[in-house]
């Protein structure tokens, strides 16, 4: 089966009502160039470093303004509208980094809650925790969809393979990937890290990034992408800025791709045996 889908490239500023007005806007002109399955960035409904700040604009699943605006906009244009996360608020204070998807009813179909925190220290004094605002996942998503089986991941999640292996051997053939890439660690990794889970997998990647300077000071890397099963970029923006790319997404071009490379079929458990240096005849020159 052969559909349309598209990732919405934003810029997300600290307004959840201004965030979601830019979601609306550009969800409609990518469902006017054909798109039935459109996906949104990680954190769509705000990019706010201020905690405080951020938990007094956080609402619950049933309240949050992006969540509500999704299930409209995804029954009018009749589309599959895949919010790639937004900030959630949860009972013990803390909150989830979670991505919704709607059918063309506007009901929630499923939702996922990125599994792996973003904790890090780069170079130039660039620090984030995320584990200290956001109650980690445990539980990955595969949704079974008219036109394929969709995989979830957000952003950092990237990093981590046995993820993207798990959900192929289950029958994924499509990994969404929303994403709020450091501009830092995006020009490095980005498109490298998408093409390979791609490859390494035979299946479609979708990737909706925010892009630009935003209102809080950070910079994100933008660059989304959605790639076939062969590695081979169909659309890809531009670094700074909001926009949308659409592609064809053919599915058995994913049954094509692991027919060639069997790679899932023909992999093998194995031990790990490590020689103690003595055995190894010593130092080596």
């Amino acid at each position: 089966m052969t559909f349309k889908a598209a990732a919405v490239q934003m810029c997300s500023g600290v307004e959840p009502q201004r965030n979601a007005e830019a979601m609306d806007r550009l969800v409609r002109e990518a469902a006017g160039h054909g798109a039935i399955y459109i996906q949104t960035p990680e954190m769509t409904g705000a990019l706010q470093r201020d905690r405080a700040a951020m938990k007094a604009n956080l609402r619950d699943e049933e309240n949050d303004v992006i969540v509500r605006m999704a299930s409209e906009l995804a029954s009018e244009l009749r589309i599959y509208l895949h919010v790639g996360s937004t900030a959630i608020g949860l009972a013990d204070g803390k909150m989830a980094n979670r991505g919704f998807l709607f059918g063309p009813d506007g009901g929630k179909i499923s939702h996922y809650d990125k599994i792996h925190m973003f904790d890090v220290d780069l170079d130039n004094g660039e620090s984030w925790r995320e584990s200290s605002a956001y109650t980690p996942g445990a539980t990955a998503r595969l949704i079974n969809l008219p036109f394929g089986k969709l995989g979830c991941a957000i952003c950092y999640d990237i990093r981590f393979p046995d993820l993207f292996r798990m959900q192929a051997q289950a029958g994924a053939e499509i990994m969404s990937v929303p994403a709020a890439f450091t501009r830092q660690t995006g020009e490095a990794h980005w498109a490298v890290l998408l093409r390979a889970r791609a490859i390494e997998n035979g299946m479609f990647v979708i990737a909706a990034a925010q892009a630009g300077l935003h209102e809080d000071g950070r910079e994100t890397y933008g660059h989304s992408m959605i790639i076939d099963p062969w590695g081979a970029v169909l659309a890809s923006a531009g670094g700074t800025g909001e926009g949308i790319i659409v592609a064809d997404i053919n599915v058995a071009a994913v049954a094509a791709a692991r027919g060639k490379i069997p790679n899932l079929k023909n992999g093998r458990v194995f031990s790990l045996d490590e020689v103690p240096l003595s055995a190894a005849g010593g130092v080596a020159a």
